[in-house]
């Protein structure tokens, strides 16, 4: 399994909007789950958003209403849009794939930093 690639993090003001996107490759059918989630400094990592190969999606409390997990399968591209950033959700944001073999991987992570 090849290491998914995040980017589109940045800075940007409190009430401001990012999206990020997660590029994977080999073959989507054989993609699982595909998730967003994000460590703090000082904090665990933790889930913000999956969406299965099925098409459901799963958000943590902190991101519904104002985050959306989607995905273009053709160019296996995972995106998350985040809007009404708060100082709080400034963080490394990973992408993670999970196979159907059991098997996940996780890309480098995206800094994401809202300034109150």
């Amino acid at each position: 399994q090849v290491e998914p690639v995040e980017s589109g993090g940045g800075l940007v003001q409190a009430g401001g909007s990012l999206r990020l996107s997660c590029a994977t490759s080999g073959s989507i059918f054989s993609i699982n789950t595909m998730g967003w989630y994000r460590q703090a400094p000082g904090k665990q990592r933790e889930l913000v958003a999956t969406l299965t190969r099925g098409g459901s999606t799963k958000y943590a409390d902190s991101a519904k209403g104002r985050f959306t997990i989607s995905r273009d399968g053709g160019k296996r591209l995972l995106y998350l849009q985040m809007n009404s950033l708060k100082p709080e959700d400034t963080a490394v944001y990973y992408c993670k794939i999970l196979y159907g073999n059991g098997f996940d991987s996780w890309g480098q992570g995206t800094q994401v930093t809202v300034s109150s």
